[in-house]
């Protein structure tokens, strides 16, 4: 095969990722050469068995370094941004990876004439009080500004085998007496499995969908904060007793949680400013058919892959029978 007859290239940067895997293996089914974009590839190996020998190739980036995006993207023709985080870390805060490192992403793939597939979240707004949020909202308009027809994902809390919402709650289930509902556990979720984002990348990257749009991707189930851990608490068999959080105290806990060093904080001051929103696909976007189901894409339910994840937190396991919670 010559190097003109080789398929397309699209580099993944956070392709390691929670959301990144899905889009690798959806783009590797596809028969697309991949790039995988990431701060440590000596630990992205595991994602090689997605693709056929030689498919899937490895890069080290940092979008803080703009030379290391740089020569990320080198011969690319489409670039995928799954980079995102939920905490601020070290020099990883929210203005280096999420605004600066998507207007470099952006760039850079301007530069080599690249498409551009974003991926960013419901409730970005370059006006909200979360910094999440606001930083969100600022690299949405500069990529943009930067490449007016890149495609831009705006998914609703992500689930999956690995993802960082039910598995959470599901693992503090194991071992607290109670499970806090931060606000009362009113905020409105809408779902989306990992799976169809995935897909929507992986048709962003075909050229089957409009380019220059904004896409809204929410599950079929709306439900709020408090119905989604009851879900959880009945598929892994545990009976916690759900606890009324006010606003003002769970953000003084987040900011104490946040401020201890070396550990995954399990809640941030930020984080409670986005529960004060519900976090659901806009009217606009489903009057305009900027949505799953607009894609022409069925969006796969809550109750049909949770049980097949989180069956891990259950008392005994897979084994558990049908007997009381523990």
């Amino acid at each position: 095969m010559t190097l003109s007859n080789l398929p397309p290239l699209v580099t993944v940067f956070g392709g390691s990722g929670f959301v990144g895997r899905h889009v690798v293996r959806a783009l590797a089914r596809r028969g697309y050469r991949i790039r995988v974009a990431v701060r440590r590839p000596d630990l992205a190996g595991f994602l090689q068995p997605l693709g056929n020998v030689g498919q899937i190739s490895f890069v080290q980036a940092n979008l803080r370094y703009r030379a290391s995006v740089d020569a990320a993207v080198q011969g690319a023709d489409h670039v995928v941004n799954c980079v995102g985080i939920l905490f601020e870390s070290g020099r990883n805060g929210f203005d280096a990876v999420q605004d600066f490192g998507a207007r470099a992403v952006a760039e850079a793939a301007r530069s080599v004439g690249a498409t551009l597939t974003h991926i960013s979240a419901i409730g970005a707004d370059a006006k909200s009080d979360s910094v999440y949020a606001a930083t969100k909202g600022r690299a949405e308009a500069a990529v943009q500004s930067i490449l007016p027809d890149a495609i831009i994902l705006r998914p609703s809390i992500v689930f999956g085998p690995e993802d960082g919402f039910f598995n959470k709650f599901a693992a503090m289930a194991r071992i607290a007496p109670v499970l806090p509902l931060v606000g009362g556990g009113k905020t409105k979720f809408q779902p989306v499995y990992v799976g169809d984002v995935a897909e929507v990348v992986a048709r962003a990257v075909d050229g089957t969908i409009t380019r220059g749009k904004t896409y809204e991707l929410g599950g079929q189930d709306v439900a709020t904060f408090k119905q989604c851990l009851e879900m959880m608490l009945e598929i892994v068999g545990r009976k916690r007793p759900l606890v009324t959080l006010p606003f003002g105290i769970a953000s003084l806990i987040g900011s104490i949680a946040s401020a201890v060093p070396l550990i995954t904080p399990p809640l941030t001051s930020d984080q409670v400013k986005l529960l004060k929103k519900d976090n659901v696909v806009s009217a606009a976007a489903k009057a305009e058919g900027r949505t799953l189901e607009g894609l022409g894409i069925q969006p796969v339910t809550m109750a049909s892959i949770l049980p097949t994840y989180l069956v891990q937190y259950r008392v005994h396991g897979q084994y558990t029978g049908s007997g009381k919670a523990a």
